[in-house]
């Protein structure tokens, strides 16, 4: 219950901190149990991507890190890391003011989503892997200079190979075919939206031998728009349990059955020194011990045994007869089948 001040205890309160005996400042604990947290909401620049969104554009991109770290390493035979920093949004303008000039921007035609996106490598980055590619050890420059004609055209394969694995990481959401329209190195010359269009900002640390610096893959909400709907955790999680349908199991078996193997047909075996094989020619017959036409073979495929075999003809063509299938057995069980075929005989 609040207590009621006297008229002499409130003239006492006043000489007091008059005085400087008492802060004004010490009575502050029913003012900050009233204070409010408050966020400031700019309506310029309003928020167009919910966390939700934002963290599955993330995902998506750490998807999209992990392949390109795979394909520059083996392009640039080097220890190549990319990484997720940020994901964030704002104005296109605040992006242009935030990158180097000059860059390696390049625009990319974002099929079949409108509008384009753009992929901007730091300086950095870019020398390190056209010095690499060049034979070089893959260290960056510190001049700031505009690429030549050839560094360009060598930039372009780079960019096509990432923009490959970028298709890949965002197959989930859609059936994305980017491609490169062309690479300016002035931010002011890749005017792809207004500036006070929103576009989010996928930040990625690289690192090239041991040079380091960004990617910056920015995409405007105009262009990202037709599918934000797809961007949420229950459509991704949904999309990736549809990945195991019976439909796609049956695409899979469809391409593994045009797969070419190896199919070895064993007759025996036996030790050879050396010099016994280096004189081996051609009609030359070699016996094996504790064998006959009669026993049964192993067929392999790959260093396998798949099947028991017999040897004959099928015209002109020497052939085997399956006789029968066997499961998946080690080596030492094989062995014993074996033996347990040739007591029979």
């Amino acid at each position: 219950m609040t207590e009621v001040l006297s008229q002499d205890e409130i003239d006492q309160l006043l000489t007091a901190i008059s005085s400087g005996d008492i802060d004004a400042a010490d009575d502050t604990t029913s003012t900050q149990q009233d204070t409010r947290k408050i966020k400031i909401y700019d309506f310029k620049r309003p928020d167009k991507f919910s966390k939700e969104q934002i963290r599955t554009v993330s995902i998506m991109h750490e998807t999209f890190a992990r392949l390109t770290t795979t394909s520059l390493s083996a392009n640039l035979r080097s220890l190549v890391q990319v990484h997720v920093a940020s994901v964030d949004q704002l104005t296109y303008e605040e992006f242009v003011r935030s990158i180097p000039n000059p860059t390696t921007l390049a625009v990319i035609n974002m099929d079949p989503l409108k509008g384009s996106a753009i992929l901007e490598i730091d300086p950095a980055i870019t020398f390190s892997i056209i010095d690499r590619l060049f034979g070089g050890q893959g260290e960056g420059t510190k001049v700031t200079r505009d690429l030549t004609d050839i560094e360009t055209t060598v930039m372009e394969g780079i960019i096509v190979r990432i923009l490959g694995n970028m298709r890949e990481a965002w197959s989930q959401v859609i059936d994305l075919r980017p491609r490169l329209g062309q690479i300016e190195t002035n931010p002011q010359f890749a005017q792809i939206v207004p500036p006070t269009e929103m576009v989010v900002l996928v930040t990625l640390e690289t690192k090239v031998g041991e040079v380091e610096g960004m990617m910056n893959f920015c995409i405007p909400y105009l262009t990202i728009e037709p599918i934000i709907s797809k961007l949420s955790a229950q459509y991704w999680y949904s999309s990736v349990r549809r990945g195991t349908t019976t439909e796609n199991l049956q695409i899979l078996r469809e391409r593994l059955s045009a797969i070419e193997v190896d199919v070895v047909a064993e007759i025996g075996n036996m030790q050879l020194t050396v010099r016994d094989v280096l004189s081996l020619r051609s009609g030359d017959v070699v016996r094996l011990p504790n064998v006959r036409i009669s026993d049964p073979m192993a067929l392999k495929i790959g260093n396998k045994p798949k099947f028991m075999c017999k040897p004959g003809r099928n015209g002109n063509k020497l052939a085997v007869q399956i006789t029968k299938k066997l499961e998946d057995i080690d080596q030492e069980e094989f062995e014993e089948l074996a033996a347990e075929a040739e007591e029979v005989e």
